[in-house]
């Protein structure tokens, strides 16, 4: 595929991702078109500011597809040693943990995309964040974070709330 214009490339990658059942790694799309990774990291900054809606993941790339359901914001408050078994909780009631939001009080709003939808998920999460030693966001604010939760009904959405509450995760205000 190394044949294809720059334009007729980042058409075609943005299809891949749109067709992709999960995350699809930069380096992965490189080797498919025989460029550099750096090629697509820039083919994609493209189409994200053409308006194709794109995250960047751990796992890497993940189109939106116009998914239906709800989607909502909680405030959860936890150590460090508790994240696993809050994204469990979310991903075991049948939410899709979009991403992690912390408020800095240099930087404004800070937001890591997370993607995750299952225990694979979490698990893999788990195991980057060890691998690298990388602490949490929601280490800058005492605990404190927000994350966007994706579910495909209302039903859904109160499980996983029910299932934050009942292991003492969501922030309360006093």
């Amino acid at each position: 595929m190394a044949s294809l214009s720059a334009g007729e490339r980042r058409r075609a990658v943005h299809e891949i991702l749109r067709a992709a059942d999960g995350p699809v790694s930069a380096a992965a799309l490189a080797r498919r078109f025989s460029v550099s990774r750096q090629i697509i990291v820039g083919d994609v900054a493209l189409l994200r500011a053409g308006g194709a809606d794109i995250s960047a993941t751990p796992r890497g790339y993940l189109a939106g597809r116009g998914e239906a359901g709800v989607t909502g914001s909680v405030a959860c408050v936890h150590t460090p040693e508790q994240m696993g078994a809050e994204l469990t909780a979310i991903v075991d009631a049948g939410g899709e943990v979009m991403d992690v939001i912390v408020e800095h009080p240099v930087y404004g709003q800070l937001t890591g995309a997370l993607r995750l939808r299952s225990r694979y998920d979490v698990a893999e999460f788990l195991r980057r964040v060890a691998e690298h030693e990388a602490k949490p966001l929601s280490g800058l604010t005492g605990g404190i974070h927000l994350h966007t939760i994706r579910c495909p009904d209302g039903d859904t959405y109160q499980r996983v709330i029910k299932a934050l509450e009942n292991q003492g995760f969501l922030l309360k205000m006093r």
